[in-house]
């Protein structure tokens, strides 16, 4: 029996996936979570075989920082992203961060149960339409590398340092206690990072790392 376990902010979409995949008689829904850090601690709890996180939950790196906290669990499991929004940055960093697969929220029943079954064994899933516009991304990343280095330029060695750990998806928490900073310190910093790069959010602010060189 194959376990599966889904993250959304929404009981709607939530109770949707759970439809869809309750039929087929192969696979057991574990677990469900509103937020990342449910999602971490359900997916400590039960051991699933596989996940599917929204991306973009209560803030919009939510689910990817959930993904990144999988990533280090004893078994972690096979996780595609869940979304209806088509952001190409969210896909590149879920895709980074070892996502197996990128999924819309308006797949077809069928569709999900064989990418559950595909994820489970060790495959990996990638809408069409998400395909296509990783190309487009690939593309769009080259061309920006040199803006985002002069970019880079202009922030101190301190936030350098700050953004490369954002890149690398750690919280506040976890780069204040890399860099040895308080955690209000750290919140500074990002701060004043994304003011200076004109970012609106982390993720932005990581993508703009991985573009500029600092992160692999």
């Amino acid at each position: 029996m194959l376990k599966v376990m889904f993250a959304d902010d929404e009981e709607l979409v939530r109770s949707g996936l759970r439809a869809m995949v309750t039929p087929a008689p192969d696979i057991e829904v574990v677990g469900e979570a509103a937020d990342g850090r449910t999602a971490v601690e359900a997916a400590r709890r039960f051991h699933p075989d596989v996940a599917l996180l929204d991306i973009r939950m209560r803030t919009p790196d939510d689910g990817i920082r959930a993904l990144r906290a999988m990533q280090g669990l004893p078994e972690p499991p096979k996780v595609a992203m869940l979304t209806t929004f088509d952001i190409d940055e969210y896909v590149s960093l879920a895709l980074r961060f070892g996502a197996n697969g990128f999924l819309l929220k308006d797949i077809e029943p069928a569709v999900l149960v064989r990418a559950i079954r595909d994820l489970a064994r060790g495959g990996a899933v990638l809408d069409p339409s998400v395909a296509a516009r990783m190309v487009n991304a690939r593309r769009d990343e080259q061309r920006a590398a040199a803006p985002a280095r002069e970019m880079l330029s202009s922030l101190s060695e301190r936030e350098r340092e700050v953004v490369t750990l954002i890149g690398q998806g750690l919280s506040n928490a976890e780069i204040g206690g890399r860099l040895h900073l308080s955690e209000a310190t750290v919140k500074g910093y990002v701060s004043a990072v994304l003011s200076k790069i004109g970012a609106g959010n982390r993720v932005q602010a990581a993508l703009l790392a991985y573009r500029g060189g600092l992160v692999s």
